[in-house]
């Protein structure tokens, strides 16, 4: 099985691109579109703080960058604090109390393809979180400096003038018309009713100005009551859809403990369940620490080889182990302990591949009581926001809520709908991660903070495209830690993926020499059909004399940093 991301074209060379991290001495906002990250710029020079800017960028996005950016999805926002406290909001979306463990497959068992499948349409949608979860850090950690109703505006006048289409994203929704054009708003909106919108067009949308209105107004309420959810409770009803009035009303953001661990004397702090991210990254980074990267050099096949091995046996107990927290026990302290990075670790054969059909999930033996945008805003203050937020597939689950101008998600693929098989990124999901009501899927969201060695914040970094999330962030932190890279330059650097199934690894275009590949299946690797990018990621690094804010946008993908 092969695959590959959509959401980058294969005719950028993306490794001859040149593009320096932008500067900035005081504050600074990375972000995926220009126009939302010099919004959040902006609300901090009122004098709003790291998480009223983080606010505006993500309403501001899910106008703007209508792909992933969001209203009708959710994700994960980890904070630190200037005096060093940390949390984690969870906002992932949750499946509607009309879903059962077997609604995606038919009578003979098979996954439905399709209309009513995990992937498209009305059924797709798992109940949105990105309100709830945007008002929870407002009304918890936001400055009381800039009202509410400040933070939304931006985003509703943009909705309502309108913005002009880059070449990408005029071009994106053509290539998404298939899917699209079957959904009467998202036709219209999107795709021009089907005389398709040319680079340089004004992209308005006054239903979703609407809906910005009503959340303006009344805060989350104005998604989850009143008449944006009377919309979208009632195209749901009349299209087999599942989400209900009552499923908006009952939705609940939550604030959990974000994971820390350390890495060659550096704090790692990360997304904790249901995030897989975190403990995959930490459990990833456990591993190498106990082999010379450095000494291996940063591109050579010794070091792909064991990163490799090392994701192999992270995603296979990511597979076994990780769901939401709520409805499962899941050994997070066991899986991201030293001790048994050492066990995992010590079966791993620098001079072949493991094939990972031989690969099975970790012993654990103690117990304690899973397409996307990422966003890093950092303050003048030191606070920094990391917040990764999705409606999964580009353009979810391809639905515009009838009247609303929401997009909605595709989150429910994110369950097992079928456990033991694939979902359309071509993991492998465990029992733990079945459908259930109210239950919240395995992501692969990463939002990561990084401290220096004595302890002040030095990085900050997220990314987007699904499970390859994961070896992104794991990349870009040694790039920085192993390979003295800056921010713009690890995250510009060619990365390689392995998820455990499909058996494989995935390579990007002009990021490996024909000598390094040869080495490697000497080894025993295979290796996708074609080439692809792997994930596309954002970050702010911090200098350390001068606490000069960098800015980074990754070269596979656009966006701008916006400081001063």
């Amino acid at each position: 099985m092969s695959f590959q991301l959509s959401f980058v074209s294969l005719e950028t060379n993306v490794f001859a691109a040149r593009r320096e991290a932008v500067r900035g001495r005081r504050a600074m906002v990375a972000s995926q579109h220009e126009l939302a990250s010099h919004i959040g710029a902006d609300v901090m020079r009122r004098g709003g703080n790291a998480v009223d800017a983080s606010i505006a960028v993500a309403l501001a996005l899910a106008v703007v960058y209508p792909e992933a950016g969001n209203l009708g999805g959710g994700g994960f926002m980890l904070i630190r604090f200037k005096d060093g406290r940390t949390t984690a909001i969870d906002y992932r979306e949750m499946a509607p109390q009309g879903a059962t463990r077997d609604i995606f497959v038919n009578e003979k068992g098979e996954i439905i393809k399709g209309e009513g499948s995990s992937t498209i349409g009305y059924r797709a949608a798992g109940v949105p979180g990105t309100p709830a979860g945007l008002e929870m850090a407002f009304n918890k950690y936001g400055s009381k400096k800039i009202a509410w109703a400040e933070l939304v505006e931006p985003a509703r006048l943009l909705a309502q003038d309108g913005y002009v289409l880059s070449y990408r994203l005029a071009n994106l929704f053509k290539a998404y018309k298939d899917t699209l054009e079957k959904y009467a708003d998202s036709k219209r909106i999107f795709l021009n009713n089907g005389n398709f919108y040319e680079e340089g067009d004004v992209l308005k949308q006054p239903e979703l100005a609407k809906t910005l209105e009503r959340i303006k107004k009344s805060g989350a309420q104005g998604f989850y009551t009143g008449e944006t959810a009377r919309l979208i409770a009632e195209d749901m009803r009349a299209n087999n859809g599942l989400i209900t009035l009552e499923d908006l009303k009952n939705y609940r953001a939550k604030e959990r403990t974000p994971l820390r661990g350390t890495y060659r004397g550096h704090e790692i702090i990360s997304m904790p369940p249901p995030s897989s991210g975190g403990i995959v990254l930490l459990q990833a980074l456990n591993v190498l620490e106990n082999y010379d990267l450095r000494q291996m050099q940063h591109n050579s096949s010794k070091k792909y080889h064991l990163l490799a091995e090392t994701l192999r046996r992270s995603f296979a107990d990511r597979a076994e182990f990780m769901a939401d927290p709520d409805f499962a026990v899941v050994p997070v302290a066991d899986l991201i302990a030293k001790s048994y990075a050492a066990k995992r670790g010590a079966t791993i054969d620098l001079t072949k591949a493991t094939r990972s059909a031989d690969i099975r999930a970790g012993e654990i033996a103690a117990r304690e009581s899973m397409d996307t945008t990422h966003f890093t805003v950092v303050d003048p203050d030191g606070t920094i926001v990391s917040n990764t937020y999705t409606i999964n597939d580009l353009y979810g689950s391809r639905v515009t809520a009838k009247g609303t101008g929401v997009l909605l998600n595709d989150e429910m693929d994110d369950f097992a709908a079928r456990p033991g098989k694939p979902n359309m990124f071509g993991l492998i999901q465990g029992e733990r991660n079945a459908v259930q009501p109210k239950k919240r899927p395995l992501s692969s969201m990463t939002p990561t903070i990084v401290l220096r060695k004595d302890g002040t914040p030095w990085f900050a970094i997220g990314a987007r495209g699904g499970p390859r999330i994961i070896t992104a962030v794991l990349q870009t932190v040694i790039n920085m830690i192993d390979h003295d890279m800056n921010i713009q330059q690890a995250i510009n650097a060619p990365r390689i993926h392995h998820q455990w199934f499909p058996d494989e690894i995935l390579a990007e275009p002009y990021g490996m020499s024909p000598d390094t590949r040869i080495a490697l299946e000497s080894l025993g690797h295979n290796f996708t059909d074609k080439p692809g990018f792997i994930a596309s990621a954002t970050g702010i690094e911090i200098e350390e004399k001068t606490g000069v804010r960098l800015g980074a946008i990754d070269a596979r993908s656009d966006g701008a940093s916006t400081g001063y």
